[in-house]
């Protein structure tokens, strides 16, 4: 193969990907495509009982720096209070990095408090439930961009904190609340 022959494979391997993603991110933020609509086919979880909690975890990857200094990452949570009861978080990861869900009642300092180690990490052992499987329920290996995880606990009335403990993603901002009444 020659160089140019070379040359336009690479570039045609690069635009077909770079379409791609953009498809994947349409996806992702429910959008269409040739006035047909995209989403996650087969990342939803069955049908819930009680209130439906939907979060975003997403980020800004380029130009972050680890450790401890600044990140660009976010949680939202919608909506930010429910009955207390059966709650379904479904955490849908719409950045380019790896994120998780944990739910833990709210320290007495409020959200954000929370003592975070050299790994980058909070203590989990007070955790009431983790989404944290691509496409699946519960606790798996993280939630991979474009993907959703969900879980499903009962909550007593009072505040509760959701956070990603991906390392250094809680200690960036990477939190919310939530407040059960």
């Amino acid at each position: 193969m020659n160089r140019t022959a070379s040359w336009l494979l690479a570039a045609a391997l690069v635009l077909l990907l770079s379409l791609g993603s953009v498809v994947a991110l349409i996806a992702v933020r429910g959008g269409t495509v040739n006035g047909q609509s995209l989403a996650l086919a087969g990342c939803e979880p069955g049908a819930s009982h009680g209130a439906v909690v939907q979060v975003q975890l997403t980020d800004a990857a380029g130009g972050m720096m680890m450790g401890g200094s600044t990140m660009m990452v976010r949680l939202s949570a919608s909506p930010t209070s429910v009955p207390r009861g059966t709650v379904t978080f479904i955490a849908t990861n719409t950045g380019a990095l790896n994120h998780e869900l944990l739910i833990v009642p709210v320290q007495a300092d409020g959200p954000g408090t929370r003592p975070v180690g050299s790994d980058g990490k909070v203590d989990e052992s007070s955790g009431l439930g983790e989404a944290s499987r691509s496409c699946g329920a519960g606790v798996g290996d993280g939630i991979s961009p474009g993907a959703r995880s969900w879980v499903t606990i009962h909550l007593a009335p009072g505040t509760y904190e959701l956070l990603c403990d991906v390392p250094w993603h809680y200690a960036n901002g990477m939190f919310s609340e939530i407040v059960v009444t």
